[in-house]
């Protein structure tokens, strides 16, 4: 037997031993649809590629040097969160609940490695100014999921896109954490028109919360708030924004008061409450507690002045980089940076069927926290030369 066929056969076989241990609501490999047919022969699961081609791209390996809640993380205390360990605490806490309710574990880690691979720099902030900046462009709300999914789709892989499955792809636009819900159940009948209907809807301003068509994707976007919850809470107290005594008891008596405590109760009731079940939730009890410990988070730690010191001058970055990569970009200027880091390696079918304005878009969501500052320190501050004098 070659060894073709012999890895071809122990993937078989893998495979359906898997598939036996599968809840009746898990997503099975062979349900896997991919938007473009590939020739090559794969021995890793769909999903199990999906996981490796998002691992693999540089969007993820920007993750490091991304906002989660604090600026310039990195450079601050590196035992504070960065977008880096949120998203590998998604994929970590998600595979616990998902192996608990016998799902299928690579399609989770999958959709939480890309989740957030389309956050601009400077978290939240960084969303909402490029957002304001797009609409004044004339191209529609931006939003990090969709964006997500563009990462995936148009940019990565020198912009002929990384081919995922329908299921990952859906899991990572669905993947919205900042809504509470406390149950979550797939719409398994969503179609490639589902996705792009709700992105142009969102894009013209409306809200639209709209729920995965897997469970493994439910149990995604569940965990998403599950995993920032308790940290974002460890790293107000670490920086000093607020103290333990703080958090109010009506949620920590329930919860805990540290972030071990907060994912441990989460997860346990998750599982307890979803066991068996074509849905994920939360218990009565505990989603209350979640939702007022969200209110607090967001009153004290999110919306606090303290994190906020820098915010109008990252506002103003965010448009004079806009405004001077277009500039380069509509004169062609290939010394600029956007051309040496960024078009120069994206393929003809990119260059030749994205806009000016959203090449720039997808260039300034790309950057990390620091590169972008370093970026805008070039252009603004004068580059002082050295000038010989002659006396005549």
């Amino acid at each position: 037997m070659t060894e073709k066929k012999l890895l071809q056969k122990i993937a078989e076989e893998k495979n359906r031993q898997e598939e036996k241990n599968l809840s009746l609501w898990a997503t099975p490999n062979s349900a896997a649809v991919r938007k473009k047919n590939e020739k090559m022969v794969h021995y890793r699961p769909p999903f199990a590629l999906d996981r490796d081609r998002i691992f693999y791209s540089g969007a993820f390996r920007r993750y490091t040097g991304k906002t989660q809640v604090i600026y310039f993380v990195s450079l601050l205390d590196e035992q504070l969160t960065s977008r880096s360990l949120h998203t590998l605490s998604v994929a970590q806490i998600a595979r616990t609940i998902g192996r608990f309710l016998s799902l299928n574990t690579d399609l989770i880690e999958a959709i939480a490695l890309g989740h957030d691979l389309g956050h601009p720099p400077f978290g939240h902030d960084g969303e909402v100014f490029l957002s304001e900046i797009s609409q004044k462009y004339g191209l529609g709300h931006f939003h990090h999921n969709i964006q997500s999914l563009r990462v995936v789709d148009r940019i990565a892989k020198k912009g002929q896109g990384l081919n995922l499955t329908f299921q990952t792809r859906d899991g990572i636009l669905s993947h919205n954490g900042e809504v509470h819900n406390q149950k979550l159940e797939p719409r398994p009948d969503k179609t490639e028109k589902d996705l792009q209907d709700y992105i142009k809807r969102m894009e013209a301003g409306e809200w639209v919360d709209m729920m995965p068509a897997t469970l493994e994707g439910c149990v995604v976007r569940i965990t998403d708030t599950i995993a920032y919850i308790g940290q974002d809470i460890d790293d107000a107290i670490r920086i000093g924004l607020i103290q333990r005594e703080d958090l109010p008891p009506a949620a920590t008596d329930v919860l805990g008061t540290s972030n071990g405590q907060i994912i441990d109760t989460l997860v346990n009731d998750v599982v307890c409450n979803s066991y068996q079940k074509n849905y994920v939730c939360f218990s009565d009890t505990i989603s209350q507690a979640l939702f007022e410990l969200k209110q607090f988070n967001y009153k004290y730690i999110y919306k606090s002045a303290k994190l906020k010191i820098n915010h109008r001058r990252i506002q103003r970055g965010f448009q004079l980089l806009f405004e001077h990569f277009l500039e380069s970009v509509k004169k062609n200027d290939r010394e600029s940076e956007i051309f040496q880091h960024f078009l120069l390696s994206k393929c003809d079918d990119y260059l030749r069927q994205t806009p000016d304005e959203i090449k720039v878009r997808d260039f300034l969501a790309g950057m990390t926290d620091r590169y972008f500052s370093k970026v805008l320190q070039k252009i603004v501050v004068p580059q002082m030369g050295y000038f010989k004098i002659f006396n005549e």
